[in-house]
């Protein structure tokens, strides 16, 4: 097995410690009875459950992509665990050595 530097191990605790903080935040920012309102309504404008892909326009199609990627940035956030974040720190991590 091949030895990390501690300083890649600090920094893998930060990003860890940085992904876990802004996981909450989005879990904060966005529960409550006006969270889900607000989340319902960027659910369709987004087009979180509906095809990105307009006929004939690449612009419209991008468009509309960017807006998906947001949606998947709030979601993904909002339902990101601890034990992922470690998982993903730690696949990181192998992935190196």
């Amino acid at each position: 097995m091949v030895a990390v530097p501690r300083r890649h191990c600090r920094l893998r605790l930060r990003v860890r410690d940085e992904l876990k903080r802004r996981s909450q935040v989005y879990r904060d920012t966005f529960k409550g009875e006006s969270a889900e309102e607000v989340l319902q309504d960027l659910e369709r404008f987004c087009h979180a459950n509906a095809t990105t892909h307009v006929e004939g326009d690449s612009h419209g199609t991008a468009q509309l992509e960017g807006r998906r990627q947001v949606w998947l940035r709030i979601h993904g956030y909002r339902r990101l665990s601890n034990d992922q974040i470690s998982d993903l720190v730690l696949t990181a991590e192998t992935e190196e050595t």
